[in-house]
């Protein structure tokens, strides 16, 4: 080859090299920016989550609050700049690492993840600490002031220091406490009983002894009790490992959330929420002794139940306005109601509370139907029967008889979350 072919060549070869690097630019250094900067995890502020993150933020940040939203839904629109700006201010606050995180799921992308933790109205707004889901949602104001206000009550230190021995009887007996006592507080056994502490703070009162004052209560070493409410000699001693936090948090939330709870107008939409129907006793606040009843009938035959229905109490001067439904006044206390989201169905003798089965058989009309058709046709019967009627002519006619009215539709339906603050999935 000649130098001439050779140099031409080399331009040929320089031109194509140069039009290679100049069309791949901008890949490499897309390439180059991934490499060092996770533009998919963060829009400004907020931490945008998505399945290659969520449980590595979750995971490793105390307190994580998500905005679960989707880019149709305008509700979420208006928030999302209400998060933005809680986001910055939170990291200015809260500067510790791991500490507090604000971030954003974009549901229609992460499927999977919304429907692993339920979501079905946007925008919904969810906090994990230590990387468990906290039972309640945030429901409150949609602000900046009032999420940065949510925050700092979520950080804050929940245990109650006791000084001396005798503080014990300052312990507030109307409530479901946890009490322990610690050498040190510069322990693991501690700092788990702490972590537990916070993620329980919602359900039970915690309480801690530390030092030379107690040393009496850890002769045999640190111990932990669970006390129930309105009693001093009933305290139930944790056996378990004291640096397992699954464990001692597992002991603590079985003891701390009861299986019947009361129904307030503070909790009622999140109680709905669950999808599960409500067995509800309407009661007196005074009378303490049908309350007694009926938490023992559930606790000794229905505790397989608790995955259909939820059981629960109500202050029957307060709900007035289901009684109303019900053809039943304040004057009628105690009484016991099953609420389907569609009607409601009124336990006929509020003394079949005592009898085995009865609550039992209740339920089970409920999940079969039965319930609700002997509403509309009457009593189920093996022949049905009916009355015979005389015509003007003297002919005979059979007639069914009267169907009683429709049950009373349910009021607690009207606790589930407004669509003037979500939009829901099932409109789609």
């Amino acid at each position: 080859m000649v130098a001439g072919e050779r140099s031409m060549g080399r331009s040929v070869v320089d031109t194509m090299d140069g039009w290679f690097i100049l069309k791949c630019l901008p890949f490499m250094l897309l390439i180059l920016v991934s490499l060092f900067c996770d533009t998919s995890s963060q829009t400004g502020y907020t931490v945008e989550l998505s399945r290659s993150n969520f449980d590595q933020v979750i995971g490793s940040n105390e307190v994580v609050f998500i905005n679960f939203y989707a880019n149709w839904c305008r509700f979420s629109q208006m928030l999302k700049p209400v998060i933005e700006d809680t986001a910055k201010a939170a990291r200015e606050e809260f500067r510790q690492q791991g500490l507090v995180v604000v971030a954003a799921l974009n549901c229609e992308a992460e499927d999977a993840i919304a429907k692993r933790y339920h979501i079905s109205k946007y925008p919904t707004l969810k906090m994990f600490r230590n990387g468990k889901l906290a039972k309640r949602e945030y429901r409150s104001q949609r602000s900046k002031d009032a999420f940065l206000s949510f925050l700092r009550e979520q950080v804050k230190d929940n245990i109650l220091q006791m000084q001396t021995k005798e503080d014990i009887q300052k312990v507030d007996e109307t409530k479901r406490n946890v009490i322990a006592y610690f050498k040190s507080s510069n322990t693991n056994e501690y700092m788990v009983f702490k972590r537990v502490a916070s993620a329980l703070r919602d359900d039970c009162s915690f309480y801690v002894g530390i030092g030379d004052n107690f040393r009496s209560e850890t002769v045999s070493g640190d111990n932990i009790m669970f006390r129930p409410p309105r009693t001093k000699d009933q305290d139930m001693l944790y056996m378990g490992s004291m640096v397992n936090f699954n464990l001692l948090h597992t002991w603590s939330q079985d003891k701390c959330i009861p299986l019947v709870r009361e129904i307030t107008f503070e909790n009622g939409e999140e109680l709905t929420e669950e999808g599960l129907p409500f067995l509800i006793l309407f009661h007196r606040p005074e009378d303490v002794e049908i309350v007694k009843r009926f938490n023992g009938i559930i606790s000794r035959e229905l505790v397989g139940d608790k995955g259909s229905i939820n059981f629960l109490t109500a202050d029957g001067t307060k709900f007035s306005h289901p009684l109303h439904h019900l053809g039943k006044s304040v004057k009628d206390l105690p009484l016991i109601a099953i609420d389907s989201f569609r009607h409601m169905y009124l336990l006929p003798n509020i003394e079949d509370v005592d009898v085995p089965g009865k609550l039992k058989s209740f339920i089970q009309d409920l999940h079969s139907g039965k319930l609700h058709r002997e509403f509309h046709h009457g009593p189920d019967k093996e022949t049905p029967q009916a009355t015979v009627q005389l015509t003007a002519g003297g002919q005979a006619q059979a007639q069914d008889k009267k169907r009683p009215t429709d049950p009373p539709e349910s009021t607690f339906v009207k606790l589930k979350p407004s669509d003037n603050r979500y939009s829901f999935r099932d409109e789609l």
